[in-house]
């Protein structure tokens, strides 16, 4: 182990510098950093050419230009130290600074969308695996095609003008006709109906019973101007962590397993508690505050499970922290959702944003906050989560159609195993190779891919910094933006060869 890891460590080290000096020089033969100065034609140009020439060492040769920055470069890896220098841009600035604000922002996008798309596409795709020729595995193969084959910048022009500019005309007048509504409602029923399958009479009955409850929902929602003043209440936080925990059981012990039932039941009841108690709390909430009461979460769901005792006290904390986590997840929303009139009359009325990262200005607690960064964060983030979503879930299909043919499936299944465990324990688990090797290189094509998108949603973050070191022929923010990638690269397939051993006990790191 020890071996492998000096080895990968050696080899990444090679490859980061290889490709740094190849960018490096890339950049320089460019084009002219001082082409702007000489077209001006002040009185001053040879004074601020000489000046640019002295900052950027541009009468340095190139070759020798980049180890002069390799030297500043590689005081980033002392700990703990300040000394870290990538150099300045051609406007005098800081390149470290200027980095650490634009990581912050395109890091969140993209971890954000990153998780999304894992978990949705993920679970589509084990999903239409278990549904294979039925036509909501048509539906989905349709679809994953369909957003594979759309460019980025396509889909966020698509999003800031259906979406944004729609929803935003909508809340001028958020009542939805009663047509829409019967549509909606067919929509969602055909759905439905797709993804339980069974019988016809069993169809049919989906169908029916979602398309009515569908359009009650919006109907509701148009009548009470639902879109306005947004909110769960404490009916829906409560079906809806009733709905989590037997989901979660499901998925882990089975619905017949008493004590984990009991344990979710517990936490789910604590959850209804918590959320009348701490009303006056999350009002004069900060941070911190959220952090303890997160930490405070976990500790009493894991409680719960080891207060269950017995050989599965691990399995129930388990449960117990999940449903803990999850309901109180629902708490956090509906409160974010209560500053929603708020916020919109801070914007003018138009909440959903289709430029930049944060509203100049903003007036307003962590929660007003929290929805205009949400507001900013979800244009962006939809967009680079449908593109990967549609990997995500083409790989988890066929993975996990190839382990549901393997000898050791047919042989659990001949053994009487429940299904569930069957899908789980055994075909999930080794479906997801291929889906850590996607997971390696989608991280980074991400960061890349997101140049794009940033640019169309005026986006403030690494990719508005690289496009003006190429367009400035300013090698420094380039090389910033470029060896975060390429470590972000490095690591996330550092890491997905490591997890091939715990995912797959016949993998054996050598």
């Amino acid at each position: 182990m020890t071996a492998f890891i000096t080895r990968r460590v050696l080899v990444s080290i090679f490859i980061l510098l290889g490709a740094s000096f190849i960018m490096y020089i890339l950049t320089t033969l460019a084009g002219d950093p001082l082409e702007d100065l000489r077209t001006a034609g002040g009185a001053n140009t040879e004074i601020l050419m000489a000046q640019r020439t002295s900052a950027l060492m541009l009468d340095v040769p190139a070759p020798l230009r980049f180890f002069l920055w390799l030297g500043g470069a590689a005081k980033c890896l002392i700990p703990f130290g300040s000394s870290c220098d990538l150099g300045v841009n051609i406007a005098g600035q800081e390149v470290t600074e200027l980095l650490s604000r634009a990581m912050g922002s395109t890091i969140q996008l993209v971890v954000v969308a990153v998780i999304l798309a894992i978990i949705i596409g993920v679970t589509t795709g084990i999903a239409s695996a278990l549904r294979q020729h039925t036509p909501f595995d048509n539906g989905i193969t349709f679809t994953s095609f369909l957003l594979y084959a759309l460019p980025s910048f396509w889909v966020a022009i698509l999003l800031k003008q259906f979406f944004a500019l729609g929803y935003n005309d909508f809340l001028r007048d958020p009542v939805i006709p009663p047509l829409w509504i019967a549509v909606i409602a067919v929509i969602s029923g055909f759905i439905w109906q797709a993804l339980i399958a069974g019988s016809r009479r069993r169809r049919l009955t989906v169908f029916g019973g979602s398309a009515i409850a569908s359009a009650l929902v919006l109907a509701y929602m148009s009548l009470t101007s639902w879109f306005v003043r947004p909110g769960l209440g404490p009916v829906i936080i409560a079906l809806g962590s009733i709905g989590i925990g037997l989901m979660i059981v499901g998925l882990t012990a089975g619905l017949r397993n008493r004590a984990a039932m009991l344990t979710s039941g517990i936490v789910v009841a604590i959850t209804m508690v918590c959320y009348f108690s701490l009303q006056g709390l999350l009002d004069i909430s900060s941070d911190a505050t959220i952090g303890i009461l997160a930490i405070i979460t976990v500790a009493v769901g894991l409680a719960v499970g080891l207060l269950m005792r017995g050989p599965d006290m691990r399995l129930y904390m388990r449960i117990g922290a999940l449903t803990a986590v999850l309901s109180s997840g629902l708490i956090l929303v509906d409160r974010l959702m209560r500053s929603w009139p708020v916020y919109t009359s801070e914007v003018g009325g138009r909440p959903i944003a289709t430029i930049g990262s944060e509203t100049p200005g903003l007036n307003g607690d962590i929660w007003v906050h929290g929805v205009d960064s949400f507001t900013h964060l979800l244009l962006p983030t939809l967009t680079l989560m449908l593109i990967s979503f549609a990997s995500y879930t083409r790989y988890s299909r066929s993975g996990m159609l190839d382990v549901l043919n393997q000898d050791y499936v047919r042989t659990a299944r001949a053994k009487g195993l429940p299904e569930r465990v069957v899908i789980l324990r055994h075909a999930f688990r080794n479906s997801l190779i291929p889906i850590v090797t996607l997971i390696a290189s989608d991280f980074g094509t991400i960061l890349g891919g997101s140049i794009i998108v940033e640019q169309v949603f005026s986006f403030s973050g690494m990719g508005a910094l690289f496009q003006a070191g190429i367009n400035s022929v300013d090698p420094n923010p380039v090389m910033g933006y470029f060896v975060v990638i390429a470590v972000m690269t490095i690591v996330f397939n550092f890491l997905a060869d490591i997890s091939y051993s715990a995912l797959d006990p016949r993998v054996r790191i050598r």
